[in-house]
């Protein structure tokens, strides 16, 4: 699942070449992607793009409202997409030749831009069995459900560590806090597992069990880990950002493979739908942690 990293990347990709573009095509196979919309899809069709932005997960673009003929407007719409678990988008520049193909046979949407001269492409797949992937054209974001409930954003200037300590009086495990996006936006199974083994903590500790001082080093842990990785992706191709993920990855996804830091092997707790990957020597004082604890994350 795509997480604030790679979406920030993404957006400062995208909002780089479709600020002041014309939307010229709008292509949806069919309604299933679409979950709301104020407006037909096909009436944004000539708007400008005035922005491409990012709220916790989702992407949002803003679109200039359609000028009226006395010159008032009803102010701007959002295309707020949802990647869900297996999303992603490609992204083509028409006028260099420079193309990105979609994986899979599905898409959910195809998006045509006019800047300048240039012409882009993006097409919307879901390469999942369950296609989870949603469109939402709305007047505002907080219109979209997902949106309205995300808690803070974790590299916000003004989210402090005040702020963030009282997230820890929850009885929930830390990775099931820095996963809840109503606590704390943006941040999903690969960025939990990464932060956690980063501040040499436990997936499966209770919140509420942590003193100020491991809060605190989770805190500082936290925006150093999406700092770092936004600043590793930047300028990257859509087409390149997955890639980058996996490999900047120290333990999710290495399963078996040597702990970077201490080379104790890298254990996972499996369980239905997704697993979590830890160090016991960095993270549970060598403890291999028991299958029941990953459900009440």
């Amino acid at each position: 699942m795509p997480e604030l990293p790679e979406i920030t990347a993404l957006t400062d990709f995208l909002d780089q070449r479709l600020s002041g573009a014309q939307l010229t095509r709008f292509l949806l196979p069919s309604a299933f992607a679409l979950k709301a919309a104020d407006v037909p899809p096909e009436s944004l069709i000539g708007r400008t793009v005035e922005s491409v932005g990012r709220r916790g997960k989702f992407l949002v673009f803003e679109i200039a409202p359609e000028a009226s003929l006395d010159g008032d407007s009803a102010g701007p719409l959002y295309l707020v997409v949802n990647f869900a678990k297996s999303g992603w988008l490609t992204f083509t520049d028409e006028q260099s030749g420079d193309e990105e193909t979609a994986a899979g046979g599905y898409f959910a949407a195809q998006l045509g831009f006019s800047n300048n001269g240039y012409d882009f492409g993006i097409t919307l797949s879901d390469t999942g069995t369950w296609k989870g992937l949603a469109l939402f054209i709305v007047r505002q974001p907080a219109e979209v459900h997902g949106i309205a409930e995300l808690g803070p954003d974790p590299l916000d200037p003004g989210f402090g560590l005040d702020e963030f300590g009282r997230l820890f009086t929850h009885r929930q495990q830390i990775k099931g806090v820095l996963k809840n996006q109503k606590l704390l936006s943006g941040i999903g199974n690969a960025y939990s597992d990464e932060i956690l083994h980063a501040a040499k903590l436990s997936p499966v500790a209770a919140a509420s069990s942590l003193g100020p001082d491991a809060v605190e080093r989770i805190f500082t842990t936290m925006k150093d880990v999406l700092s770092g990785a936004i600043q590793e992706f930047s300028g990257k191709k859509p087409s390149e950002l997955k890639e980058a993920k996996k490999a900047s990855m120290r333990v999710h996804g290495r399963t078996g493979e040597p702990c970077p830091v201490c080379g104790d092997t890298v254990r996972e707790i499996a369980f239905v739908g997704t697993s979590l990957q830890y160090c016991p020597t960095c993270q549970t004082n060598g403890e291999i942690l028991a299958k029941r604890g990953a459900g009440e994350d």
